[in-house]
């Protein structure tokens, strides 16, 4: 990759004269517009003031360690901080308060994305930003946002799916069965169960194993360039040459998922006119839409990203978060020893693992159990998903705090400092599930519960899953899918350190924020097998 940022400078180099005309007034448009005369004497917040495109070079290469970067400029400039990369700002928002009056009292205009590069092939994935993620804010985002949220993410909609829970659910435990003598790599085994979970409540009932096996291959292919794509939110002019130079691997990627995956959406369509069932699956909701702005229904390649974004956005982040929550688990013992008395007083002693008729606790008996919920919690509060959530764009200029956010700057709200900071949360780096709980008064056995708001309405603590108008649909799926595991999972078995081997709890920025060294645990039943 190193030579090729070297001849992105080179390129970078040769026009910077040409274009800084043009950066010079489009800077000053961005400053003016929608701005009386006092609006038009703020300044955008403090930041570094780089070079044009030299900066933006500059700023490339440090992207790579893009958490630790921001974390010293928000200890130099302070919780509200401006990037002059090219020609646009991004604005960054570390301010628990500040992020509150951007995405809740300043909702729609704070709720856009940001342009993506004029390059065709960006666009090929997220088929013209016709995805929940990439769309605009307005009539399309919303029909495809409320669609997921409605027809498939709503809470009346978990029991339907508690067959496919424990199907991955017999999954893991029967792959943990087998190796109950040796330490267990988790990682992989939970992203197989996340990724066929998903799968299931996407294309329905039966996907044959090779079939599975490829689409998580395809998966693995198109995550690592999406990885990519993400470095190019605060740099759009450079992604052209970028995807120019890649274009014959990432046109390859976007025809294997649409062979892939169009028959898949046909036999599912098929399948549901010849036969009616209580499930619905995401490609059944997606069939009968109707594109407000283009009088339309989705055509197969906008199924394509749609399918394909339900399953990517799901599975790996659902599968770190899981990873995080068990190695918590598996490193202070007395909170695993704690967790798993509370479950057994709601559904008792587990029995032996019968493959057959295996006993679960289930969604009802999950509420009865605040501890666990807490402890979910407070794992997504030290480890986000990532840093930052998906960037957002502002469609017309505005003032934040005294701050100048012009039209159309990229605003970016740093979810990992915001769970940590020492100002809001007490002993911020340490594993506290309790600062969850209250003490519930109306409760004759005066027993906890959790208060917490996890939509950030009242004030925003903590964003593992976002908040605002752009707020992750499947908060509430994701929180009960990770719930279920847990318990179940603790509850049949104990998580034991690995000898030798002490959890490691540093992380490593991939698609998601993972653990540097993945969690190695011996996992033991707790009844003997039948």
């Amino acid at each position: 990759m190193d030579s090729y940022l070297i001849t992105i400078l080179i390129v970078s180099l040769c026009i910077a004269t040409l274009l800084k005309s043009l950066i010079k007034n489009v800077v000053a448009s961005h400053s003016s517009s929608s701005f009386g005369k006092k609006q038009k004497k703020l300044q955008l917040p403090p930041g570094p003031s780089p070079l044009p495109l030299i900066g933006s070079f500059m700023w490339f290469r440090k992207s790579a360690n893009l958490e630790a970067h921001l974390r010293e400029m928000k200890a130099k400039y302070g919780p509200v901080f401006a990037l002059k990369i090219g020609y646009r700002p991004s604005v960054i928002i570390a301010s628990h308060s500040s992020a509150h009056r951007a995405l809740f009292q300043e909702g729609t205009i704070f709720s856009d994305r940001p342009e993506s590069p004029s390059n065709p092939l960006s666009r090929i994935f997220n088929s013209n930003h016709h995805t929940v993620i990439s769309a605009s804010y307005g009539p399309t985002w919303r029909l495809l946002r409320r669609n997921l949220a409605s027809q498939m993410l709503h809470p009346s909609r978990s029991k339907s799916y508690s067959v496919h829970r424990r199907w991955v659910l017999s999954i893991l435990m029967n792959r943990f069965l087998n190796q109950e003598h040796i330490s267990v790599k988790v990682f992989d085994h939970f992203r197989y169960g996340m990724f066929c979970l998903l799968v299931r409540m996407c294309f329905g009932d039966m996907i044959q194993e090779k079939k599975l096996e490829q689409m998580q291959s395809l998966m693995f292919r198109y995550l690592g360039w999406d990885l990519q794509f993400l470095r190019f939110n605060f740099f759009p002019s450079l992604a052209n040459l970028f995807l120019r130079y890649h274009s014959k691997e990432l046109l390859q990627i976007r025809k294997d998922q649409e062979q892939l995956f169009v028959p898949l959406i046909s036999a599912r369509i098929n399948e549901k006119r010849e036969k009616h069932d209580d499930m619905v699956a995401y490609v059944d909701t997606l069939v009968e839409l109707q594109l407000p702005d283009e009088k339309r229904k989705l055509n197969e390649g906008e199924m394509v990203s749609l399918c394909t974004e339900f399953i990517n956005a799901g599975t790996d982040t659902t599968t770190t978060a899981l990873q995080w929550l068990m190695a918590h688990l598996v490193k202070h013992e007395a909170v695993q020893n704690k967790l798993y008395h509370d479950i057994v007083q709601i559904v008792g002693i587990p029995p032996p693992v019968n493959m057959k008729e295996m006993r679960v606790i289930e969604e009802n008996e999950l509420e009865q159990m605040p501890y666990l919920k807490a402890v979910v919690l407070e794992a997504l509060r030290i480890h986000p998903p990532a840093e930052l959530v998906l960037p957002h764009a502002v469609s017309e200029g505005v003032e934040l705090d005294g701050y100048l956010v012009p039209k159309k700057t990229v605003v970016n709200f740093m979810a990992g400092s915001m769970g940590r900071d020492p100002e809001v949360w007490e002993d911020p780096m340490e594993f506290k599930p309790e600062r969850f709980l209250v003490a519930d008064h109306n409760d004759d056995q005066r027993r906890s519960r959790v208060e917490f708001d996890l939509t950030s309405s009242r004030e925003i603590k903590m964003l593992p899953f976002g908040a605002g108008r752009r707020i992750c649909p499947g908060a509430n799926f994701a929180m009960l899918y990770l719930q279920y595991f847990v318990a179940n999972l603790l509850w049949y078995f104990e998580w034991k350190q690995v000898d030798g081997q002490p959890v490691d709890l540093t992380e490593k920025k991939e698609f998601t924020i993972v653990m540097k060294n993945p969690l190695m645990a011996h996992i033991i039943p707790r009844a003997n097998r039948v």
